[in-house]
């Protein structure tokens, strides 16, 4: 009888223990919220005012992290944010599973801003009128990670501006605040639905439109220099492409010039182009780097 009773008491923990661990996360979001996760998108979301947040989740018993999860209390209080400290599995459940390090945040979305509510700041600047400016365009860009990296670069580099076509173009989600490490938080992004129109205006303001390539054999009829030798005295917009198609024939056409890196050996087939975000960023370090020497 004894053994029988065991048997069925240690059943009985088990089950309960099962239906525990299947218990769903008992927290209603709020309608047309997402979550945002990672220590630098949901610090930097805080300090801004880009985003409605709503609820702040914490792990509890963060360890070695305490410190900055004590600041995240302060950061919340300060924004009169609801915080809230749970177990581990919940922040996995609230984020599906990505890399959270301990903080998730419920905030309204981000979105792109339309080149008509900022068209001209940048070029009347009373300070410097005549200072180089550098914008990024990328064409179809996808990946939600090669997204976050491209504005993480372009952040870090010096990029005045960073508009992306809205046709097959990867939204600003969390997982590209993530991969920005938060740089998304704090640099707008810009949008437009007609980059034909956008570029064809840019060069009747004056501006010069550069294109990328990875090999110089792919550009049609246009010159393609190594970014090495690429020198620049007036604002220029930079042209990223998709991540496997590269540029469409009908946005090359309107490069001036196109960029190619010098690779520093002789390339094995099949490992002969770069993934977009690393080229990218050796080209705007490339170009961003005259900024620096010559400009302002």
């Amino acid at each position: 009888a004894n053994r029988e009773s065991w048997s069925w008491r240690e059943d009985d923990f088990s089950k309960a223990r099962k239906s525990l661990e299947r218990k769903p996360l008992s927290m209603e979001r709020t309608k047309g919220s997402e979550i945002l996760f990672g220590i630098a998108p949901c610090s930097l979301a805080l300090s801004q005012s880009r985003r409605d947040l709503f609820r702040l989740f914490l792990k509890e018993n963060s360890g070695s992290r305490r410190l900055v999860m004590s600041e995240f209390v302060l950061q919340a209080t300060a924004r009169g944010v609801p915080v809230h400290h749970v177990k581990r599995r919940e922040l996995d459940a609230l984020c599906r599973g990505q890399v959270h390090q301990g903080v998730c945040l419920e905030a309204t979305p981000l979105r792109f801003k339309s080149l008509e509510e900022a068209e001209k700041p940048d070029l009347g600047d009373e300070e410097s009128p005549n200072r180089q400016l550098i914008w990024l365009v990328l064409e179809q860009i996808q990946d939600p990670m090669n997204l976050g990296a491209l504005l993480r670069s372009a952040y870090f580099l010096g990029v005045d501006r960073v508009v992306t076509s809205q046709r097959n173009s990867c939204p600003l989600t969390p997982t590209v605040s993530k991969a920005s490490s938060g740089a998304m938080e704090v640099f707008d992004v810009y949008s437009t639905d007609d980059l034909r129109g956008f570029l064809k205006a840019k060069t009747a303001e004056g501006w010069e439109v550069v294109g990328t390539v990875s090999q110089p054999e792919d550009a049609e009829n246009i010159p393609v220099i190594s970014c090495l030798e690429f020198q620049w005295n007036k604002p220029v917009i930079i042209v990223i492409g998709s991540e496997g198609d590269g540029l469409s024939l009908e946005t090359q056409l309107l490069c001036h010039r196109m960029l190619a890196i010098p690779p520093g050996r002789a390339l094995h087939p099949g490992i002969e182009s770069l993934n977009v975000s690393v080229a990218t960023g050796i080209l705007l370090h490339s170009i961003c780097s005259q900024k620096l020497k010559h400009g302002d």
